[in-house]
């Protein structure tokens, strides 16, 4: 799988060991920073993920954080994205079953790093159920203005 993946200087450990268990198995990996704990700003390299994935150059994203929030508010302001913030493995599995979601995040500030390299692995490994979800998931992108 084509994934890209980001933080700011709040999430570059976890980045690192995301980056690190993806590559583990395999996956290719866009690696848009930071590259040290050097204060950054989150809406800089969330939104490189963001175009990535919306672009198509890569299946999903992942962004990491302090709390996951400020990259997910970041990213979901790119046309076409569906960025969940998660914090439980329960949280990345319906993030992909029922919203689709192509964008993973989470924060370093809140979960364990077992807990994040689970995060992201459970949104990957599951598909977007579809059928009642897709109407729904499709009304996303048609709201403007709100």
């Amino acid at each position: 799988m084509n994934l890209s993946i980001g933080s700011d200087h709040a999430g570059y450990a976890y980045k690192e060991a995301i980056r690190a268990a993806l590559e583990h198995d395999g996956h290719v990996l866009t690696d848009h920073g930071v590259h040290s704990t050097d204060r950054a700003d989150y809406p800089d390299y969330a939104v490189l993920v963001a175009n990535d994935v919306a672009a198509g150059r890569a299946d999903f994203g992942v962004l990491v954080c302090g709390s996951g929030i400020g990259v997910s508010i970041t990213a979901n302001k790119i046309a076409g994205i569906r960025a969940a913030n998660c914090v439980t493995v329960e949280m990345a599995s319906l993030a992909r079953q029922h919203n689709n979601a192509n964008v993973v995040c989470t924060g370093e500030r809140l979960v364990d790093e077992a807990t994040a390299i689970a995060i992201v692995n459970t949104f990957l490994a599951t598909a977007f159920e579809g059928g009642r979800h897709t109407d729904r998931v499709a009304k996303i992108h048609t709201l403007t203005g709100c």
